[in-house]
């Protein structure tokens, strides 16, 4: 592997969402604030969608790394920004479900375990439901607030999603009992569009659209993952790399990843210090997902083109 050439401690561009690696860019940090004023807010449903590869579960992990630490974060309703810290003694008890695809019953389960509610062996779904209802009450009268996170959740089953909505029915004369985070693909819109569910989507009080990295944000990304892999020099990847590394990505993080790994791969292996286009390039050849330059496209079509006529004009 490449880290001793290169002066690094560990893998600097893995697919594991690790929270030691996150980046806030503008829209993971817009993403974040919403989330926890939203969470703070005592809102019953939050949305976060975002295309494949664009972070959703490593935001995820950060929001529930950061929920109860006394941070203040800042969101934008119309023309105004909202400020909200976590109040004195405030503490959330969370649960993640990270593979939602299950029947209600397998759900409650699910979120019993997480919420560590004592069941009694073959009991059913009336009686889940009574356990889980017993220990958010028990949440609230302790001063803290329930919220379950649900990744995947374009996958949610529709009756799994009314149960959901039942349990959010549960509220004091000031706030909601639990708190329900959904991150899903866009899919996850049309899944909520559907009218059997209406009452749920109109819950929905916060939501956000995750976007990839901006131009002038992915030299910042790759060093900032440098940096905390241990890597101590200027950088790896020269400016040319760098937007070849973002014309072939369109800056979705799961690909720059994928592209910038390989990349120092093939570098390492030329014996080379720093990564350069050419390194990129080859790197995105061989990962199918990445779109080929519109540069090196019209190129090629070009040069398919001008083959063409030149037979044309021989074979005339």
């Amino acid at each position: 592997m490449y880290l001793k050439h290169f002066g690094l401690a560990e893998v600097p561009f893995g697919l594991t969402p690790d929270t030691s690696f996150f980046f806030a860019c503008s829209s993971y940090q817009e993403a974040l604030n919403t989330l926890l004023v939203a969470a703070r807010n005592g809102e019953g449903f939050i949305k976060i969608t975002g295309e494949v590869g664009n972070g959703k579960t490593l935001l995820c992990r950060k929001f529930l790394t950061t929920i109860n630490q006394g941070l203040q974060a800042t969101t934008s309703i119309g023309t105004r920004d909202i400020t909200v810290g976590a109040a004195p003694g405030q503490r959330f008890v969370t649960a993640y479900i990270p593979n939602p695809y299950l029947e209600p019953a397998s759900l409650l389960l699910a979120l019993a375990d997480e919420f560590s509610v004592p069941l009694d062996a073959g009991c059913d779904q009336h009686q889940l439901l009574k356990g889980l209802t017993n220990a958010l009450i028990d949440f609230a009268a302790d001063g803290q607030r329930a919220l379950v996170c649900l990744d995947e959740a374009q996958a949610l089953p529709l009756p799994t999603l009314e149960v959901l909505r039942l349990l959010t029915n549960l509220e004091t004369e000031k706030r909601k009992l639990l708190q329900v985070v959904l991150f899903g693909q866009p899919e996850l819109n049309a899944h909520l569009s559907q009218y059997s569910i209406r009452q749920l989507r109109q819950r929905i009080s916060f939501q956000y659209e995750l976007k990839g990295l901006r131009p002038d944000e992915l030299d910042r990304y790759l060093r900032h993952r440098l940096r905390v892999a241990g890597y101590s020099g200027d950088t790896l990847f020269d400016s040319m790399a760098v937007a070849k590394l973002h014309r072939v990505t369109a800056g979705t993080p799961r690909l720059v990843n994928i592209v910038a790994h390989k990349a120092l791969m093939l570098a390492y292996g030329l014996g080379r210090q720093q990564v350069k286009a050419a390194q990129i390039r080859a790197a995105a050849q061989d990962t199918p997902e990445t779109r080929r330059d519109w540069l090196e496209t019209g190129l090629s079509i070009l040069l398919a083109v001008t083959v063409v006529i030149l037979l044309w004009q021989v074979l005339r």
